[in-house]
């Protein structure tokens, strides 16, 4: 995959993307990522991105002309045949773990990361494919959520993670939270780890695994249970788990 950055500050993308999971991908030719800054596709004396918003009200709009440009400049480096270009900014379609999913099948990501008070709409209607936004509240810019964005969908790339298998057991990778993860030692200042997970039993070790998650899932975000068709044994479980809770209240 090929992911291409437009922002104002291309420094912010050196330390994220040098390292981890990034880093590896990229030394591994499965991931490539430019940054190019839309003030070098401002073609006036002072490299001008941003103007004042017709109308009037507060603070700076970035202009249509330097990002119209930069995003030709990046398409015509090389022809793709799945190409996605995404604004990012509060206003957008919320990043979940399906769009992910969905952003990863593209050859390519243009992401525009806006700034100041945002961009002219021009760019919203005219140009990107779609906006994104990674949670109901207002940064400085698109260039964390770029960072999000990318890093997320870098793990859906084959190959990328250590095991095939990582990415499935993500929290939200199927609508569900993570079940809880142990390691050694076995017992840590009088916590020891579920006797389940030593057995060796691996049918009992899914089955309270997927249990632990949707009982995760439940306290945490019951929203993400609402309206969900349930498997049979998921339907067990949780009638299970919801036993088990009444239980406690009813001892206290």
């Amino acid at each position: 995959m090929r992911v291409d950055i437009i922002s104002l500050f291309p420094e912010m993308f050196d330390g994220p993307f040098g390292h981890s999971i990034i880093k590896r991908a990229k030394d591994a030719e499965l991931l490539s990522i430019g940054i190019t800054n839309p003030r070098d596709f401002a073609f006036d004396k002072h490299k001008i991105v941003d103007d004042y918003p017709f109308g009037g009200g507060a603070g700076m709009v970035m202009k249509p002309e330097p990002l119209f440009r930069a995003v030709a400049y990046v398409t015509e480096q090389k022809s793709f045949l799945r190409r996605r270009i995404v604004l990012l900014c509060p206003g957008g379609t919320a990043l979940t773990q399906d769009k992910v999913k969905e952003l990863a099948a593209y050859e390519q990501l243009i992401l525009l990361c806006g700034h100041y008070e945002g961009v002219d709409e021009r760019v919203r209607t005219h140009l990107v494919d779609e906006v994104v936004s990674i949670g109901d509240y207002v940064l400085t810019g698109g260039e964390l959520p770029a960072m999000v964005l990318t890093d997320a969908v870098a793990r859906m790339l084959p190959g990328v993670l250590g095991s095939s298998s990582s990415a499935p057991h993500d929290s939200f990778y199927e609508g569900l939270l993570e079940h809880p993860q142990y390691t050694r030692p076995r017992e840590f200042e009088g916590l020891e780890v579920p006797e389940v997970l030593v057995s060796g039993d691996h049918a009992k070790i899914d089955r309270w695994r997927r249990k632990q998650s949707l009982k995760n899932t439940l306290e945490r975000r019951p929203d993400l249970l609402a309206g969900r068709e349930l498997s049979k044994e998921d339907a067990k479980l949780l009638t299970e788990i919801k036993a088990e809770r009444q239980a406690d209240v009813s001892g206290s």
